[in-house]
């Protein structure tokens, strides 16, 4: 093999382009036009979805707020 390094070089290089071209079809190629097929089923709006998340935003917000006016205890102050 060290006899003939520039043959050896030539082929090692054509199995890594092949070997690297191969991969790059099957996880890029064929992965984005499955993506495209399954994308055109999922694009539903679930308006009782959205309403039941809206709801607990704005529980939250509520709470949120009724944290701001209310006092609480300080720790680290002295004892009188």
């Amino acid at each position: 093999m060290a006899e003939r390094a520039f043959l050896s070089f030539l082929i090692l290089f054509l199995i890594s382009l092949i070997s690297g071209g191969f991969i790059f079809y099957q996880y890029n190629i064929l992965v984005n036009r499955e993506e495209v097929k399954t994308l055109e089923n999922l694009l539903k709006f679930d308006e009782k979805t959205y309403k039941d998340v809206l709801n607990i935003w704005q529980e939250r917000e509520k709470k949120f707020e009724e944290t701001a006016n209310k006092k609480y205890f300080d720790i680290f102050q002295e004892i009188k």
